[in-house]
């Protein structure tokens, strides 16, 4: 059997001062968990997504240029650690106390010391809370202004959310940093430092068996201080083997040393909402597996069946409602026979209720009462119409329910009228989905409302021609946007795009290979706060924008501007603090379509990227532009001269010497598949618009331009002498000026994978 032996011989200890004795004792008797707290980083274990080369908070610790900071995460990940690490890192003064044994007190006694120091020896303060928590409102009250004014630099630890737990003020002033559960390989590295390490276990002759350790950071689920703790119980509760061997621990001592795996969760704390989350999620995303974990996590934890009934309830309507209504009546009967079943035979119930809504069709169209009470709330009320009003009281005296249409006395029962009031004709609130039991209805609704709308232009217009709907009609236009489905937005459309393709954490290392005027840039330093943003700029002037506009932010949380282009990446990089900086994420909109070397710039690209790293880009693709001679009527000219405007429009566009054009979806995809990146994935989309075209645009394209600027008319000019070229120009002046045409455009959208 594999095994892991630790053996070191003991020494007799030497003399020494009865105080030092003392001391030693006191250490020697501490857990083993106390004893084996890291010094320094390069001690500490996991945690990388924060403290590994690049990331903020490592640069901060080493530059000891801390501000305000709380650690937030589950037990045993390291956070009081972390905070002794920075202890004997500073050169500020260090002051800890914890939440659960001090009071107002203690927080006015360590202000009290802090301004002493700062006043009379110029030195910084620095007070860890552990358990910051438990400091009710009073206590939290009494140290925020000491914090805003600089007096002490506050770092706290919680395992509750800080959000919620933390005084708004507080959290405001401070920069929160998540730490995860410990990964089995981190924790078997803490485990054999223990019994390599003299203030451990390495003085000691301990043999551990391969499956025991295994089982020991299996059950110990993240918890590093949980494993330590197991470890320790386990060594010095077995005697030695006879005759001066070692500790054996085998898998049977590992068992009795930790028998039960802790699921970290709590009924009104971050655990538990998070889980209900990941369960409601779950059957949103129709994923019976995850669904039916979730659920475990939930019961095994003790979580309140009512609880998960309740939200099953509001499930059944909220995201399944009309595509399968007899979900609603199966959870309802299942909540029933729970209670009067009860545990554990009633988790049954729980289970068929949770696969009934993980399996059924989806639907969230209930949700257009919402957005008729947005209505109702922020819109003027409008007065029922009056042939929807009562007719039994009053209708001789005020008409009331004249000229009221009865459904049933038409065929299939319906006809043509309008139910809104008139200022809300047109309005949609209802979207049928296309699943289940609406997928039946939906084609009926849409024809229904066609045929509302009709009646309502008709009787705006007196029963004559049917117009188009004008522009300034705003509850028209609303509906017809809606009923069409028009794209807006565009930009903004783009980059959720890019990013919604990435998964981004808080620590995740960023870079934007074109920034521009930063439209990606910005986005990613909002969502990835703990992490960083390196922005390549290549326009001087641009880059001066962005630094400009960075310096309103905080030093840690501004991007890195690398005034370079793609050719010049490497090399700049090579002069940062840290030349081996790779990037969890690289983004670009219209970065490679432009360059000559797209292959250099795809591998320098791959060796940039972090393990397992995301690629997302956006590119235009330039071959496939918007033709300018399709948006005229090519036959109103002379002779071939349509035929030579072609020619001279798709000689741009063949061009092979010309990087923009030289190159479409498969040659990029082919480029990265080369650089050994998995994944790969291109997804194109033809995205057509309205546009106008005024006159200055149209003074662009016929513009003469010159040897660095060719231009539309410069291209034509190889084709047609000036006379000919003055025609077409008189064409296009003639039937665009001012004219809206449909304008397509088709990008190219690239994902890969680092391996």
């Amino acid at each position: 059997m594999s095994e892991q032996r630790h053996s070191r011989t003991a020494r007799s200890p030497s003399p020494d001062l009865f105080e030092a004795g003392r001391q030693a004792d006191l250490e020697q008797n501490q857990p083993l968990a106390a004893r084996l707290r890291p010094e320094n980083l390069e001690e500490f274990v996991g945690q990388d997504h924060i403290l590994g080369p690049g990331r903020l908070l490592r640069r901060a610790i080493q530059a000891d240029q801390l501000s305000s900071l709380i650690f937030y995460g589950p037990p045993g990940t390291g956070k009081t650690t972390l905070a002794h690490v920075i202890a004997n890192t500073t050169r500020s003064h260090f002051i800890t106390i914890n939440a659960v044994l001090a009071g107002v007190a203690a927080i006015r006694e360590a202000i009290e010391d802090a301004q002493e120091r700062r006043d009379l020896h110029r030195q910084r303060t620095i007070l860890f809370v552990d358990e910051v928590h438990r400091f009710n409102k009073a206590q939290q009250d009494a140290l925020l202004p000491w914090v805003e004014n600089g007096t002490v630099i506050l770092v706290g630890a919680t395992t509750e959310n800080p959000y919620f737990s933390v005084n708004r003020p507080l959290v405001s002033r401070s920069r929160l940093f998540q730490l995860k559960p410990l990964d089995p390989e981190a924790l078997r590295t803490v485990a054999l430092h223990a019994l390599d390490h003299p203030r451990g276990y390495g003085k000691w002759n301990v043999v551990v068996e391969k499956d025991a350790l295994d089982h020991l950071v299996n059950v110990a689920n993240g918890d590093a201080r949980s494993l330590l703790n197991a470890l320790e119980l386990a060594v010095e509760t077995t005697p030695a083997a006879a005759g001066g061997g070692p500790i054996r621990i085998d898998l049977a001592v590992a068992e009795e040393s930790i028998q039960k795996r802790a699921v970290l969760y709590d009924k009104e704390g971050d655990y538990h909402f998070d889980t209900i989350s990941a369960f409601i999620k779950s059957l949103r995303g129709s994923d019976p597996d995850a669904a039916m974990y979730w659920l475990a996590r939930m019961v095994y934890a003790g979580e309140d069946p009512s609880f998960i009934f309740r939200r099953m309830l509001i499930f059944a309507s909220e995201d399944v409602g009309a595509a399968d209504p007899q979900s609603l009546q199966l959870v309802a009967a299942a909540a029933e026979a729970f209670d009067r079943v009860g545990l554990p035979e009633g988790r049954f119930h729980l289970a068929q209720a949770a696969l009934q809504l993980a399996t059924a069709p989806k639907s969230n169209s209930v949700l257009a009462f919402f957005d008729a009470l947005a209505a109702v709330e922020n819109e003027t009320d409008g007065e029922v119409p009056n042939h929807l009003k009562d007719a039994s009281r009053d209708s001789e005296g005020f008409g009331h329910g004249a000229n009221y249409l009865y459904p049933h006395a038409y065929r299939d029962h319906w006809v043509a009228q309008q139910y809104l009031p008139s200022g809300l004709q047109g309005r949609v609130f209802y979207q049928p989905s296309g699943e289940g039991r609406e997928r039946a209805i939906q084609e009926d609704v849409r024809r229904r409302r066609e045929l509302q709308l009709a009646a309502m232009v008709e009787e705006e217009a007196g029963g004559g021609e049917v117009l188009a709907v004008s522009p300034e009609d705003r509850l028209k236009d609303q509906w017809l946007r809606r009923a069409a489905g028009e794209f807006s937005g565009h930009l903004g459309s783009i980059r959720e795009r890019i990013f919604g393709a990435l998964s981004l954490e808080r620590h995740h290392r960023v870079l934007d290979l074109n920034a521009g005027t930063g439209l990606l840039s910005w986005e990613a330093a909002r969502r990835v706060p703990a992490g960083g943003v390196w922005s390549v700029c290549g326009d001087m002037t641009m880059a001066v924008g962005l630094r400009e506009t960075a310096a309103q932010l905080d030093e840690l949380d501004r991007p890195t501007v690398l005034e370079c282009g793609l050719d010049d990446l490497e090399e700049t990089l090579r002069k940062q603090d840290d030349p081996g900086l790779r990037f969890d994420a690289v983004i670009g909109r219209n970065a490679l379509g432009p360059l000559a070397g797209k292959a250099d710039a795809v591998r320098l690209i791959a060796g940039l990227m972090a393990p397992e790293g995301r690629i997302s880009l956006v590119e235009n693709i330039q071959r496939q532009a918007q033709r300018l001679s399709a948006l005229v009527p090519l036959d109103d000219l002379e002779g071939d001269l349509g035929e030579r405007v072609l020619a001279a429009e798709e000689g741009i566009y063949e061009d092979s010497t010309n990087p923009r054009v030289s190159w479409d979806a498969d040659d990029l995809a082919a480029l990265f598949e080369a650089s050994d990146l998995a994944k790969v994935n291109c997804a194109t989309e033809i995205y057509t618009c309205s546009r106008r075209i005024a006159v200055q645009q149209l003074g662009h394209w016929f513009n003469p331009g010159g040897e660095q600027h060719h231009t539309f008319a410069h291209h034509l000019r190889r084709h047609m002498d000036d006379q000919e070229l003055h025609q077409v120009h008189k064409l296009f002046e003639q039937k665009l000026t001012d004219k809206h045409v449909q304008w397509t455009t088709t990008y190219l959208h690239l994902t890969a994978t680092a391996p």
